[in-house]
């Protein structure tokens, strides 16, 4: 109920605040040739469609099943057409021994269907490329709600730093009054000409945030526009109000979204699958020596020629070769170097995985007790605003009746513009923190 009712609270503050501030700088602020609106919902659209990461993520993955197929392929013997002419002429050794002197040619068109099969070899590679075939389909899932996370808080950035803007703009609009207001007084003999200087100064500082907050809003649009593969010659401008944004319920227990967490993972699917590619190339280094490599070979053509140049007694030929062989030594059986190599490496894998497993019950962690704080902070930044909100109308209620002193004035200026910033700030943080929970559970 107390998140709820903050909620509540901190979204009619937004509203108010921003319908006037939209209000009170839309004839200053208009949207131009060079400029785009863009809300949320677009920004995660467009961030899984465009985004250049999740696309290079998609290649690998086309190359990782395309080396599947290659590896499949291996169990298949090659075809190849062939014409062969041979031509001798002078010295020659017969069968029995005798050098003669023998001028003849020959011809044989034919095809050769051939195979050589590295049986262990080729099973263990082709249980390892469906592994890693697995393991890069995870990757393109992994990297998708990345870039979801990355263009929401883009997106996020975006919308704090336009409503900074809008802050800024308020808070020259209030020191611009009041320094009016002074310099008329002093002008009447009835105020002191440093109180003038010192609204002046104050004036001139908003002004200062002022532009310092347009340049964080121009450099934010650009990394959203970066984020989304968008022109960054056109500048983004969020449309919607920045209010608290209700992702995940916060009275779950921990352990049960750390168990979550550690099933919908995909980054934990694709380390699953590089562990088991690791093991069948092991396993291929230790078994695969068992599985005797298979070579055959079937020539099937014919045969024609004869001495000098005749080129007749043309005829059918057929070869056959049928072999297996084990291979002993370096790449074969007895080659312990290469299986410490693949042991080392499957070590290895494993151990990625539980730093992984670890690092993600972290983020859970981590995530959590920052959006629990940030819920509380909504709550003292609202109370915060209030009061400064109050503080400044009890200033100026002073000033009306000759009781108030320009320092005063001044000090509640800055401090509800200080509360106005930290409001934003604060919610937009907490949305942040909602996203990054979401993507520690793997639920983007």
């Amino acid at each position: 109920m107390r998140l709820r009712s903050t909620f509540a609270i901190g979204a009619f503050l937004s509203c108010v605040l921003i319908s006037c501030w939209q209000a009170s700088n839309a004839q200053t602020s208009p949207i131009t040739a060079e400029q785009s609106l863009i809300d949320l919902p677009t920004t995660l659209r467009l961030a899984g469609a465009q985004n250049l990461d999740i696309q290079i993520a998609r290649e690998k993955f086309d190359e990782a099943k395309a080396n599947y197929s290659s590896a499949v392929s291996q169990f298949f013997p090659s075809l190849s057409p062939s014409i062969t002419y041979r031509r001798h002429d002078n010295l020659i050794q017969d069968v029995v021994g005798n050098i003669i002197d023998v001028h003849k040619q020959s011809y044989a068109p034919g095809g050769t269907l051939g195979a050589q099969l590295d049986l262990g070899d080729a099973i263990y590679r082709r249980l390892a490329a469906k592994q890693l075939a697995r393991a890069a389909d995870h990757a393109v899932e992994g990297q998708r709600q990345e870039t979801i996370f990355q263009a929401a808080q883009a997106y996020f950035d975006l919308a704090l730093n336009q409503a900074a803007i809008a802050v800024a703009r308020d808070a020259v609009r209030i020191a611009t009054n009041y320094e009016a207001q002074v310099q008329a007084a002093v002008e009447a003999g009835i105020a002191f000409k440093g109180d003038e200087l010192r609204v002046r100064v104050q004036a001139e500082r908003n002004q200062l945030g002022l532009r310092q907050a347009v340049e964080q809003q121009r450099i934010a649009a650009a990394r959203l526009a970066q984020t989304l593969h968008l022109d960054p010659a056109v500048e983004l401008v969020a449309t919607g109000e920045l209010t608290p944004l209700l992702l995940v319920e916060t009275n779950q227990a921990l352990g049960a979204l750390v168990q979550h967490a550690l099933i919908s993972r995909p980054e934990l699917k694709q380390s699953a699958s590089l562990v088991g590619a690791a093991r069948e190339s092991r396993n291929g280094v230790v078994y695969g020596p068992l599985f005797p490599s298979l070579g055959a070979q079937a020539l099937v053509g014919g045969l024609g020629g004869g001495l000098n140049g005749a080129a007749g007694a043309f005829g059918e030929q057929e070869d056959y070769v049928v072999g297996l062989s084990w291979r002993i030594g370096p790449g074969g059986l007895f080659d312990t170097s290469r299986k410490r190599a693949t042991e080392a490496r499957l070590q290895g894998a494993r151990l990625s995985s539980q730093k992984l497993h670890d690092e993600i019950s972290r983020q859970v962690v981590e995530a959590f007790a920052r959006v629990q704080s940030m819920t509380d902070q909504i709550t003292i930044a609202t109370r915060g605003l209030k009061a400064a909100e109050d503080g400044l109308r009890l200033a100026r209620a002073r000033r009306e009746f000759a009781v108030g002193i320009v320092l005063e004035t001044i000090q509640t200026e800055q401090d509800l513009t200080r509360a106005r910033n930290d409001y934003f700030k604060t919610v937009a943080e907490f949305n942040k923190a909602q996203y990054a929970l979401n993507k520690a559970l793997g639920k983007l």
